[in-house]
């Protein structure tokens, strides 16, 4: 019984410090050069920006929703037009999903430690690549 109630704390200890890694990373927002600002767009067309750490992989952009908090990635999704901001450009792209070969290569080239997927409660990882959009449509 003591080893369930141990087991049980440490749990609960654990899921508080997910919960607070991710509110931070929301909260603070980090930027950088390795960073881009993706503008997403709901139902009602409300624009929503996020930081995400930017990707680059066979020499195209990806962005990948490592966290449990993603609504940006479920709007992309939704949406795919969307608009890309890095070192103060806005652009306009299309999200498009990322699966099978595509996406291992991908998360090959841009592993994340496993110190970052403890802190964030190994949340599975989903990647969007950016496909930029002409002016005309």
């Amino acid at each position: 019984m003591k080893a369930v109630k141990i087991a049980a704390i440490a749990l609960v200890v654990y899921a508080g410090i997910v919960v607070a890694f991710e509110s931070l990373i929301g909260v603070l927002q980090p930027s950088g050069g390795s960073t881009l600002v993706i503008t997403t767009f709901d139902a009602s067309g409300t624009p929503h920006e996020r930081v995400v750490s930017r990707l680059e992989s066979d020499g195209k952009l990806y962005v990948a929703a490592n966290h449990w908090p993603r609504a940006w990635y479920r709007r992309a999704l939704a949406n795919p037009e969307v608009q890309v901001t890095v070192a103060g450009a806005k652009r306009d792209y299309t999200a498009v999903p990322v699966t099978g070969a595509e996406h291992d290569r991908v998360d090959s080239d841009h592993r994340v430690g496993l110190g970052f997927r403890f802190l964030t409660g190994f949340p599975p990882r989903y990647f969007v690549r950016l496909e930029p959009r002409s002016a005309g449509g």
